[in-house]
């Protein structure tokens, strides 16, 4: 059975900077495409970024390009999201999400991806 762990969020001051970490088990990690999304209140959940299997391709939405990074260590099964500069706007419930398939090419649709982790609230004052 797939898991998924977030870890890292909490409150910051805008400009500030924090670091996600997801854990994952129950999956060959290292064959799997991996993804960071969020929701606000009252929103529907969005996608942040992604990377491939390997960890050579990284994606972004527009709204965090330049300021957030995605990562991976593969040899301890964990994704991480750099987060820095952070704004208000970025206040959400953040999600970790694995790929359904393995290998393939880097995906930014919810549909795409068949674990999620249970979220950790970032919130960022203003």
């Amino acid at each position: 059975q797939v898991q998924l762990v977030e870890s890292g969020g909490g409150l910051v001051q805008a400009g500030g900077s924090l670091r996600l970490s997801c854990a994952a088990s129950g999956l060959t990690f290292s064959s799997y495409g991996m993804g960071w999304f969020r929701q606000a209140p009252g929103k529907e959940r969005e996608f942040v970024s992604a990377i491939s299997y390997s960890g050579r391709s990284t994606y972004y939405a527009d709204s965090v390009k330049g300021r957030f990074t995605i990562s991976r260590d593969n040899a301890k099964n964990t994704v991480y999201l750099q987060m820095n500069s952070l704004k208000p706007e970025d206040t959400a419930v953040y999600y970790c999400a694995a790929r359904r398939l393995t290998y393939g090419n880097i995906a930014d649709t919810e549909s795409d991806f068949g674990s999620w982790g249970q979220g950790t609230q970032v919130t960022v004052s203003s």
